[in-house]
């Protein structure tokens, strides 16, 4: 049998901090990674740093680049889009759901609250990083609160490419507060139990994010 990796954790740790990066944009994309540099940054050895990488690769977030390197990958605008018109179902059925579950789950519906408040204190300060986390766990409550184990479990794999995508749009002051506006009027129709405009509106608003983040990347990509 092939024996155990000694350093799971480590290389989770070092996934998140690149996986971060890569987000951010500190490592924009088109970079080329050297595994070298980036452990000795990192303060580990190049071990965990090439087992995230193939993790990272595997998701299609980084490329092979020349002899065991690696680059990180662009964003495809066309794909991103894609990817939100199945977000946008997938959100749809959990706004769906979570309307018929809010006034019996207590603990689901005060999550779903304690994210609306936390994204209403963001401001032109807000740092990038802070709004995606903001951002993320807003939709997860409303996933969590549907009652529905595999909806997280389809959209997990798909988080890194949204926060990816997210960082696009986020960047735009006034996206920011129209953003949030959204989800203020998607989590007042779950918290009324109003089923089918939680639904629509969750449906809407997936496909505005998905529309706004493909003409933002053609933009660059047109500008570069």
């Amino acid at each position: 049998m092939i024996p155990l990796d000694p350093l799971p954790n480590l290389i989770d740790q070092v996934y998140a901090r690149i996986l971060e990066a890569i987000t951010e944009r500190t490592l924009p994309p088109g970079h080329r990674i050297r595994q070298n540099e980036l452990a000795e940054k990192l303060g580990v050895s190049r071990q965990p740093v090439s087992h995230a990488l193939h993790l990272l690769h595997r998701q299609g977030l980084v490329a092979e680049s020349g002899r065991r390197g690696f680059e990180v990958t662009g964003l495809d605008p066309l794909r991103i889009r894609q990817l939100y018109e199945v977000r946008g179902a997938i959100d749809a059925l959990a706004a769906k759901l979570a309307a018929g579950r809010a006034k019996t789950d207590a603990a689901g519906r005060a999550k779903l609250e304690a994210a609306l408040r936390a994204g209403r204190t963001i401001d032109e300060k807000t740092p990038l990083a802070r709004l995606i986390a903001l951002d993320v766990e807003f939709h997860s409550a409303i996933y969590r609160l549907a009652g529905n184990p595999a909806i997280e479990e389809m959209i997990a794999p798909q988080w890194p490419h949204m926060r990816r995508s997210m960082a696009t749009v986020l960047a735009e002051l006034d996206y920011r507060d129209s953003a949030w506006s959204e989800h203020a009027a998607i989590a007042a129709h779950i918290l009324a139990g109003q089923a089918k405009a939680a639904e629509a509106a969750a449906l809407a608003h997936a496909l505005t994010a998905g529309r706004k983040t493909e003409e933002r990347l053609r933009a660059t990509d047109e500008a570069a």
